[in-house]
């Protein structure tokens, strides 16, 4: 059978964001967002460093290197090289293991959890240069933030992980990009990546290990499908808008809320990577909002022994996730539940006047006086909620003596429109990668980070990655 003879319809989804993959020349892109482009880079590669420091990091390189053995791919911050394909999926869940990574809010995804690890793996079979890849990445960083926007939020209401669904979408296409893919081909490894889209919520009910695989699997099973596409394989034409396509089948019953012009709307005129939110505490980004008003509540009061009852209001969109079933949010099992607990994380807020990697572990997770406060937190549905827009929270405490306090934080800090500065992002990098080594090795892969778009060759940052001191 001649493959050219399948019949693709004219502007289906997938074939404008092939158009915008392959046509963007790096010259279109202004020079603030490749600016911010590296920026984003510098602070998931620090999240990155900092998870080679956890259990679920060794035991998943262990597994995985058993598997596929060595390659020439480097696992950023661990002893190891593994092919391309492997190193994606550890890399993956090292740059996302700690839920400290960057949101697009109204896509509700992680995007650089999955397409900085496919550009890193795709980086040295397509001989690519620092600007390719800077280029790559803001391409991917762009569709997942589009596509992940179309769904509204309903994504997480049946129960799915957007960054493991949309994020092989955007993965295929910045893989496409690196690899020279034409314009059909890469429309063809989009259907294909169709069947390889996945990421489950379930690990909300027990703090599994799950979701910190999901963007790698992503960026894993795009190399796949752009593989198969560049060598005539045939996948569906409308991976998006089809009758079982992405939206219809992966949103149930909340596919009639879509908005499937979201998907392509203004590419390259508004620059989404912008609009992508900096985590300044290492939670759920759905907690950052209450988190910030627990602390601006506890400046103003002696003791937590004060406090008679706190009542946090929410987005109603995000109750499922972050505050049911409230017996496991009250008392977390471990540094997941822990993440996605808004009874928690208000609580270490305010016991210990900040919100740390630190409050993730053992000792503050069975903390008395954490848990005591967290068992006096109530949520109720938030009214004003600008969701999803930005992530709403408000505190409200009620202290023994009567007297009410309260805080409301209505769009979170980190968000477009209250970013986080390029300056405290490489604040939060360095905080974060000091964890796992010394300053000297510490500025060497901040200069790598900060110089990629002007580096002939993207080794020089795959060298740096593999280096340790």
């Amino acid at each position: 059978m001649n493959n050219d003879k399948v019949a693709i319809p004219k502007e289906t989804i997938a074939e404008t964001l092939a158009s915008f993959a392959i046509d963007t020349d790096g010259s279109d892109i202004p020079s603030t967002v490749r600016t911010r482009a590296a920026h984003n880079i510098l602070d998931c590669i620090g999240i990155a460093f900092a998870s080679t420091q956890y259990e679920f990091a060794h035991r998943t390189l262990n597994a995985i290197r058993g598997i596929g053995g060595a390659g020439s791919t480097p696992v950023i911050g661990m002893t190891a090289s593994l092919s391309p394909r492997d190193a994606a999926v550890v890399n993956g869940l090292l740059c996302h293991g700690l839920d400290f990574d960057d949101t697009h809010i109204a896509g509700v995804i992680h995007p650089s959890a999955s397409v900085l690890p496919l550009i890193l793996s795709a980086a040295k079979t397509s001989k690519a240069s620092g600007q390719d890849l800077v280029t790559a990445y803001i391409v991917g960083m762009e569709a997942a933030a589009r596509l992940g926007s179309v769904a509204k939020g309903g994504f997480h209401q049946v129960g799915f992980h957007p960054t493991g669904i949309i994020g092989i979408f955007a993965c295929t296409l910045a893989a496409g990009r690196l690899f020279g893919l034409t314009h059909r081909q890469l429309v063809m490894a989009q259907g294909i990546a169709l069947s390889m889209a996945s990421g489950s919520l379930e690990f909300l009910e027990d703090g599994a290990w799950n979701k910190r695989i999901h963007p790698g699997w992503a960026a894993s099973s795009a190399l796949t499908a752009v593989s198969l596409a560049k060598e005539g394989f045939v996948g569906v034409s409308k991976p998006y808008e089809g009758r079982f396509g992405l939206f219809n089948t992966y949103l149930g019953t909340h596919s009639e809320g879509k908005d499937l012009s979201l998907a392509t709307k203004d590419l390259g005129k508004t620059w989404e990577l912008l609009n992508t939110a900096i985590k300044p505490f290492p939670a759920c980004h759905f907690t950052h909002a209450c988190i910030d008003s627990a602390l601006s509540v506890r400046a103003q009061i002696d003791n937590t022994s004060e406090i008679q009852s706190i009542t946090a209001l929410v987005p109603s969109e995000v109750v499922k996730t972050v505050c049911e079933p409230s017996a496991n949010k009250k008392k977390p099992a471990n540094s997941y539940d822990a993440q996605f607990s808004i009874p928690y994380t208000i609580a270490a807020a305010m016991v210990n006047k900040r919100f740390t990697l630190r409050e993730l572990d053992e000792s503050a997770m069975t903390d008395p006086d954490i848990l005591a406060l967290a068992s006096l937190v109530e949520y109720q549905t938030d009214p004003d909620s600008a969701f999803p827009r930005a992530y709403s929270g408000e505190v409200i405490v009620k202290l023994k003596s009567g007297e009410t306090i309260s805080h409301r934080e209505h769009v979170n800090r980190g968000v477009a429109d209250r970013p986080l500065s390029n300056q405290e992002i490489i604040e939060k990098y360095e905080s974060t990668a000091s964890m796992s080594m010394s300053d000297k090795f510490l500025n060497r892969v901040k200069e790598a980070v900060l110089n990629l778009d002007s580096a002939s060759s993207a080794d020089q940052l795959l060298n740096v990655l593999s280096a340790h001191s």
